[in-house]
């Protein structure tokens, strides 16, 4: 089998990517190991480096996303809090 195998860092993180044909179309998955579960989508395309590319975008995005979320929960944590009028 061709497989193609790639390693990109995003957020800090090593991921393990393969790319294997898939019909005529090629597959990029997270790479898995012995007795580890994924629960993640694999990505389609018609060139190896096509599929590389959809995955990596999607985990940019989703740490992007992640990122995002964590720092807006930060500034809601540590905002002054207004006191109201005693009525």
């Amino acid at each position: 089998m061709n497989i193609h195998r790639f390693e990109q860092t995003i957020g800090g993180h090593l991921y393990n990517i393969e790319v294997t044909p898939s019909g005529d179309r090629w597959r990029a998955q997270l790479h898995r190991r012995p007795g580890a579960l994924t629960a993640m989508m694999p990505f389609y395309a018609g060139t190896p480096q096509e599929a590389f590319q959809m995955l990596t975008q999607w985990l940019t995005l989703a740490y992007e996303r992640q990122t995002a979320r964590a720092s807006a929960s930060a500034l809601t944590a540590t905002a002054p809090t207004l006191a109201r009028p005693a009525s």
